[in-house]
């Protein structure tokens, strides 16, 4: 595989903004998911750049280097869901291009974006509830909790095709 020395460097100072967005989530409790979302966005702009192997190895590096320098290891687990995330998404968008050609407004593009989230979500949300729930709870906060992350994800995916769609595409012709 041909790597082009620009990829290689954007790559490098995309992994030094992600791990700088990882730590300064701890250092500025406010701005968390902004920042945790930030990072993870990085990975699908590397995915677009070079390709689905480069962007897995960026997250992979991105959450090794994580835990070597952030002071939060939970918020390095977080980056690493929203980046699985952001990997299983854009794997579906070539796997529904590559099908049909249609992936714009693509109701099966919507039903494994949705159902990626989920097995994310929910995994996490049930590994770690005896960590941060000791008593029991009613059935309506965890309901109330899984609608949550659903308005969540969608903020989140609207978010990330922003930043592809108007950002990125802007940033990319000056760097590029």
């Amino acid at each position: 595989m041909h790597v082009n020395a620009k990829i290689v460097a954007m790559g490098g100072l995309m992994l030094a903004f992600t791990e700088v967005c990882i730590s300064l989530g701890s250092v500025i409790e406010s701005n968390t998911l902004f920042l945790l979302a930030a990072a993870s966005f990085m990975v699908g702009i590397m995915i677009r750049e070079a390709g689905l192997r480069a962007g897995g190895c960026f997250c992979a590096s991105g959450v090794l280097l994580g835990i070597l320098i952030a002071p939060n290891k939970f918020y390095v687990l977080s980056y690493a869901g929203m980046s699985l995330y952001i990997i299983l998404r854009e794997t579906a968008w070539e796997m529904i291009a590559k099908d049909s050609g249609k992936t714009k407004g693509s109701k099966r593009f919507w039903l494994m974006k949705l159902i990626a989230f989920n097995v994310i979500y929910l995994t996490g949300i049930s590994a770690g509830w005896k960590l941060f729930v000791a008593r029991e709870v009613s059935w309506q906060l965890v309901l109330g909790i899984v609608a949550a992350g659903q308005f969540g994800f969608w903020i989140y995916d609207m978010a990330y095709e922003y930043v592809q769609s108007q950002i990125w595409t802007k940033i990319r012709n000056k760097l590029l």
